[in-house]
C-alpha cells in the first residue's frame, strides 16, 4: 500500500453531485480531483499519473462515461466506479461490459459509495502487494496467471483484464476445484456485498468467459455449479 493519500477523480456534470462526493471523500482522508465533462476527465487521467479510482456519471457533455471508459481502457487498469441515474440492467451490463468495477444507482447514499471507494482501493493495492510474496505464477491448463504484473496468458497469447476480472481470476486460480458462491466471490473482489450485486458478479464471469474460453457457452475451466456459485477447473 502507498503512503500519500489516495487520489480519486469524481468526473460528474452535476456540481452539487461534485460538491457532495469530494466534502465526503475529503472527510474519509482521500484527495479530490474533479471533472465537468468526459473530455476534461480523460486530460486529467493523462495529465496526472496516479489517479487511484475513478468516480464517473455517465451521462456527460464531450465525452460520456461509456467512451471515457473504453478510452481508459486501452490505457489504464485504474480502478473505475460509475454512479448513474442508469438504472436498466442493460445500462449496467454495458458498464461492467466496458471495463467497470462497480456500479452505483442515483439517487445513493455518499456513505456507502465512500465505503466502495474505499473497498476497490483496498483490493487494487493489496493484490498489487501480493508480487512481493513471491507467489510467481499460477497455471492452470494453458492459463498463466503472472501476480508479478497482473497479467494473464492463454499459451503465447497476451490476455487484458480489468481490476475487478483480475481479482475474481486470481481467487479462482488460487483454489482450482473450489467452490465459491456469487457473494464470496464480490465480497472477495470488492468489499462489502450489498443487494443486486450477484448480477454484476454474472456480468465479470461472462466477460472472463469470453476472454479464456474457446467456446464461453462450453467452458472447459469456469464453471458454473448449479444452486452454488462457481468453480475453476482443476487441470
Amino acid at each position: 500500500m502507498k503512503d500519500q493519500r489516495y487520489r480519486v477523480l469524481v468526473a460528474e456534470d452535476d456540481r452539487d453531485i461534485i460538491d457532495l462526493l469530494s466534502l465526503y471523500l475529503e472527510n474519509a482522508g482521500f484527495e479530490v480531483l474533479t471533472a465537468e465533462n468526459g473530455l476534461l476527465a480523460w486530460e486529467c487521467l493523462e495529465k496526472e499519473q496516479d489517479i487511484d479510482l475513478v468516480l464517473m456519471d455517465i451521462m456527460m457533455p464531450e465525452m460520456t462515461g461509456y467512451q471515457l471508459l473504453r478510452k481508459m481502457r486501452e490505457h489504464h487498469n485504474t480502478p473505475v466506479i460509475i454512479i448513474s441515474a442508469k438504472t436498466e440492467d442493460s445500462d449496467k451490463i454495458l458498464g461492467l461490459d466496458l471495463g467497470a468495477d462497480d456500479y452505483v444507482a442515483k439517487p445513493f447514499n455518499p456513505l456507502e459509495v465512500v465505503a466502495r471507494v474505499k473497498s476497490n482501493i483496498r483490493r487494487f493495492y493489496n493484490l498489487n502487494d501480493s508480487s512481493s510474496d513471491n507467489e510467481g505464477q499460477i497455471r492452470v491448463g494453458e492459463l498463466i496467471l503472472d501476480v508479478n504484473n497482473m497479467t494473464l496468458k492463454k499459451g503465447d497469447e497476451d490476455i487484458a483484464l480489468t481490476p475487478m476480472e483480475y481479482k475474481i481470476l486470481h481467487l479462482l486460480m488460487q483454489n482450482p476445484g473450489k467452490v465459491f458462491t456469487k457473494i464470496q466471490i464480490y465480497q472477495h473482489a470488492s468489499g462489502d456485498y450489498v443487494e443486486n450485486d450477484e448480477n454484476t458478479v454474472m456480468v465479470h464471469i461472462s466477460n472472463i468467459r469470453e476472454k479464456i474460453e474457446s467456446d464461453p457457452k462450453m467452458p472447459v475451466y469456469l464453471k458454473t455449479i448449479r444452486g452454488l456459485g462457481y468453480k475453476f477447473e482443476k487441470k
